[in-house]
């Protein structure tokens, strides 16, 4: 423990809050360290305190308001289909498909090791139950996997776009 306290300590800002939610069972229960851990991985990236990147920005954006959900699926075709209707019906305003992952999971007993591909989408908060139904009643898994996550800050103008192209779905 004495060698995680001193890199915390050497990183500082960001990496030793990130370290303390993850190393320092004491301080908080691991549920509460869990939900932590975006932002305290969020505000390293841009260098802010965690303070920082909670609050909103004089942009007007609402922090949290837009989400980016992740979606496994068993190949390109699958997730290139789930992907045009999602945008096609504005429950996404952008899906990046990542492909060439590999997933280790326990399923039915098993650990199981698959190639997968992956999909962000990006979309409005209020957006994500919809979206989630529709990916499970198109997906071929028994159960498709979607978590999203809040985009707590970001480029305005793309976070804007986001809003404004799936618009028409949430009025």
């Amino acid at each position: 423990m004495r060698e995680v306290r001193a890199t915390a300590v050497l990183l500082g800002g960001g990496a030793a809050v990130l370290l303390s939610l993850l190393c320092m069972p004491a301080l908080l229960p691991v549920a509460s360290r869990l939900q932590l851990l975006p932002r305290a991985l969020l505000s390293m990236a841009s260098g802010n305190s965690l303070s920082q990147a909670s609050s909103s920005s004089s942009s007007g954006y609402v922090p949290g308001s837009v989400s980016a959900a992740f979606v496994t699926c068993p190949n390109e075709t699958v997730a290139k289909e789930i992907a045009r209707a999602v945008v096609e019906k504005r429950l996404a305003a952008c899906v990046n498909v990542i492909p060439q992952i590999t997933s280790i999971y326990e399923w039915k007993g098993k650990i199981e090791e698959d190639s997968e591909v992956l999909m962000m989408i990006k979309t409005q908060s209020s957006l994500v139950p919809a979206l989630t139904d529709f990916v499970r009643s198109v997906h071929p898994y028994e159960v498709a996997e979607v978590i999203a996550l809040p985009v707590e800050q970001g480029n305005f103008p793309y976070l804007h776009w986001v809003h404004q192209v799936t618009k028409s779905v949430s009025d």
